[in-house]
């Protein structure tokens, strides 16, 4: 959903109920400015770009020992 920062304002309590279940972009001038999310969605603007790079059988944890190991 594409939002203006002036609906955002105004109308904040329900985009920030509506942000649990979707992405809420807020623009400024008609420019996307930020973004409003769940708790449960990805927030790390690194993690959103690696999206579909990273192949799904990565398993994060044993690469995470790997790297503890040789440190």
């Amino acid at each position: 959903m594409i939002i203006t920062s002036t609906e955002a304002q105004n109308n904040f309590g329900k985009y920030l109920d509506l942000a649990a279940g979707q992405e809420i972009v807020i623009t400024k001038n008609g420019q996307p400015v930020a973004r409003l999310l769940g708790m449960k969605k990805t927030v790390s603007f690194l993690s959103d770009r690696l999206v579909g790079l990273i192949p799904p059988d990565v398993d994060e944890d044993s690469i995470k020992s790997e790297r503890l190991a040789k440190q």
